[in-house]
């Protein structure tokens, strides 16, 4: 059984401890809160953005202009996967969900060459550890990302795709729904399918990027809307903004999820600690009054003892 002197330290650590996760907690709820905000604040930019693709697409299917962004290929050899993960820990099982998801996706891509263009630290090194090509690797990102942090990384997918060196684009990433739950996805990026997002939007268990907010869009005009460029290079320039936007929404909304886990993480660190504080301190509180009780029946006996003796 601990002495006293255990118990007193231990509690004072397990107090300490409780302050640290509590501070955690708190600097995570206000940056969950900021990134709640961003990915609610890219709505709406989004939903057009995707009015006016489905529209240009639609007026493609008419003059059939071709673009390479929204072109399959048969078969598919060479898949790459976007993976969007935390650059730290302590964020629950967000990283492990996140990681999970993409580990079984790639093994039903078995027989493909598979590369990967990853987000974050941890998905890094642990694709690394499962003998993963990693193509490129991008991290650190702030808190409040520009549509320009992600810019690369869209580019890199794109050009890679146009030059034939893969076949297929995909993107994994946490789907903020709300504070206590966090869904983790893969998704195909490249070649885009505008109707995909559509016919999506209304099946929870299917749901992209896109389909958070196209229930909330408004019906595109009835006489669509005319453009004054080139129907080529239009369409090709707002599907390669198109896609840069799915990128930069995917990592707004994994970074509120990553937050909104880390937060709950914090607070169940917290509570536990606290709870086992409460534990420690009824023990350390018993052994005390039971040391003192010995003391004092210690003293008693002495002095009977003397009183006898005398």
């Amino acid at each position: 059984m601990a002495t006293i002197r255990e118990l007193r330290t231990r509690i004072r650590s397990i107090s300490n401890l409780s302050q640290v996760t509590r501070a955690m907690e708190m600097v995570a709820a206000s940056r969950m809160r900021r990134a709640q905000e961003q990915v609610t604040a890219s709505r709406p930019y989004a939903a057009k953005a995707w009015e006016v693709l489905t529209q240009l697409v639609a007026q493609r299917a008419v003059v059939d202009v071709p673009t390479g962004l929204l072109t399959d290929r048969d078969p598919v050899r060479s898949v790459v996967l976007i993976l969007i993960s935390g650059d730290r820990g302590l964020a629950g099982g967000y990283n492990a969900s996140m990681l999970r998801t993409a580990t079984q996706f790639l093994q039903s891509k078995e027989g493909t060459e598979q590369r990967m263009i990853t987000v974050g630290r941890k998905g890094r090194d642990a694709m690394l550890r499962a003998g993963y090509t990693i193509e490129a690797e991008f991290g650190d990102l702030p808190d409040r990302p520009r549509e320009s942090d992600v810019t690369p990384i869209a580019r890199l997918a794109t050009d890679g795709f146009l030059s034939g060196a893969s076949d297929a684009v995909y993107i994994g990433y946490t789907d903020f729904v709300n504070v206590l739950r966090q869904q983790p996805w893969v998704r195909q990026l490249l070649p885009l399918h505008p109707d995909a997002l559509t016919d999506a939007a209304g099946d929870e268990r299917q749901r992209p990027i896109m389909a958070s907010y196209l229930r909330d869009t408004p019906p595109p005009l009835e006489g669509g809307y005319s453009y004054e460029r080139a129907m080529e290079n239009l369409l090709e320039q707002v599907v390669r903004r198109f896609v840069e936007l799915q990128i930069y929404q995917a990592v707004v909304e994994s970074l509120a999820s990553e937050h909104a886990a880390r937060m709950v993480a914090m607070r169940n660190a917290t509570d536990n600690a606290n709870d086992l504080l409460k534990d420690l301190t009824m023990t350390y509180n018993k052994l005390r009054q039971q040391s003192i009780t010995e003391e004092m029946l210690d003293i008693a006996g002495g002095a009977e003892a003397l009183r006898a003796a005398g």
